[in-house]
């Protein structure tokens, strides 16, 4: 029996490459596009041009047997950007979406729409949380309805916080089609690109993540063809008896969803964090005061330790929810919250003390800690707040319904 904690030859390239576009591409552009609260279609499109931003390079990343490369490369591109790194996968969780409920002809129809090409990039949305649902998935309002003469849904509702919600040429939105049922009654569709009814507001104004487009979605009368039922009509059927027979289910679709992508966006977290680490880092070794470098004082020298430490803890967090959710090992202990838990608390904390270590200079826009602080809340928050992951963790350690 071998074990290793080495990353292979294949991660190390992998790594390097993402880095190598961070570093390259996405740094440089950081503060404009932050600045200018808009979606970085250029960078966009380089990230295309070299096939990191299309859904095969997305499949190989699944595919790894290990689970470790989607971690691997978000922690990368959010190193060199979390604004930036979101505008370009903030497509996945849509594609997650489709993948996870979609049949292998929705897949091949509706997830190379989500990307276009290199020469003409799209982006895909998910639309989850409502202003009234976040958190709490059962008191979803939007509705689905089907007309069995003309194989057709209509949609109606309003959705909230959707990234790249407005702008995607291909929503998912996840909709009530049996309030009886609460959270089980629930399905996922596909709104195909200009699909009449489908609008948005303005687009929020946010704290961070400003680089990357979110709005909120109004649904009145959408109408979509059966085809775009993820599952099919037929595979809806089967799990609403099955709920109202009370037979267990393992959740619904949008929950699934997030159980996929929650070690992901903790390494997301993590890429934040070790950026911030990192120059706060070099900045304690050239600042001077008192005739000496900050990191000279234990009281620096032991925050970035602790900064260090802290990060490296989560990423190993991360790494085991990746690799045991690749690998269908039950998340008996909420393994995958756990992991986003940790990541979010340590990018909040991490970023802020980056700050405090750089003074008054971490407080303004001339260094980038502060864009970085800004940009690290939003992974207390969004994809299960940080209560949730508790709420989801506890219930799994005690067996018990803890409210």
């Amino acid at each position: 029996m071998t074990f290793s904690m080495e990353l292979s030859e294949e991660h190390t390239d992998l790594r390097d490459w993402a880095h190598g576009f961070a570093a390259d591409v996405i740094r440089p552009a950081a503060a404009e596009w932050d600045e200018r609260e808009e979606t970085p279609w250029p960078v966009l499109q380089e990230a295309a041009k070299i096939e990191l931003y299309n859904f095969e390079t997305l499949a190989s990343f699944w595919g790894d047997e290990t689970g470790l490369s989607l971690p691997i490369v978000n922690e990368e591109l959010f190193w060199g950007d979390g604004g930036i790194g979101m505008a370009i996968f903030g497509t996945t969780l849509a594609v997650a979406g489709i993948f996870s409920s979609g049949t292998p002809e929705q897949m091949v129809e509706f997830i190379p729409q989500c990307y276009g090409d290199a020469g003409d990039v799209k982006v895909a949305a998910f639309c989850s949380s409502e202003p009234e649902s976040g958190s709490d998935v059962s008191a979803m309002r939007t509705r689905a309805t089907y007309d069995e003469a003309k194989d057709e849904w209509t949609l109606n509702g309003a959705k909230a916080w959707a990234t790249n919600g407005g702008i995607a040429n291909i929503h998912v939105v996840q909709a009530v089609v049996d309030s009886s049922l609460g959270s089980r009654g629930q399905a996922a569709f596909v709104v195909p690109p200009n699909t009449p009814g489908l609008e948005t507001a303005k687009k929020v104004k946010k704290m961070g993540l400003r680089a990357s487009h979110t709005a909120d979605v109004f649904l009145d009368d959408v109408k979509v063809p059966g085809s775009c039922l993820l599952g099919g009509k037929e595979k809806l059927d089967e799990r609403l008896a099955r709920a109202r027979e009370g037979v267990k289910s393992k959740g619904s679709a949008a929950m699934q969803t997030f159980e996929l992508s929650r070690p992901t966006v903790g390494a997301q977290a993590i890429g934040i964090a070790r950026a911030a680490y990192e120059y706060a880092l070099e900045y304690a070794k050239g600042r001077e005061t008192f005739g000496r470098p900050i990191i000279d004082n234990q009281s620096i020298a032991f925050t970035l330790a602790d900064i260090k430490t802290e990060i490296d803890a989560a990423r190993m967090l991360v790494w085991r929810a990746a690799w045991m959710g690749r690998n269908g090992v039950a998340f008996e202990a909420g393994e995958g919250s756990m992991s986003k838990l940790k990541a979010g608390r340590v990018a909040v904390w991490a970023t802020e003390r980056a700050i405090q270590i750089l003074g008054g200079a971490g407080y303004s826009r001339d260094h980038p800690v502060e864009r970085m602080h800004r940009d690290s809340k939003i992974y207390d928050i969004f994809e299960g707040t940080e209560q949730i992951q508790q709420l989801v963790i506890a219930r799994a350690i005690s067996g018990r319904h803890i409210a």
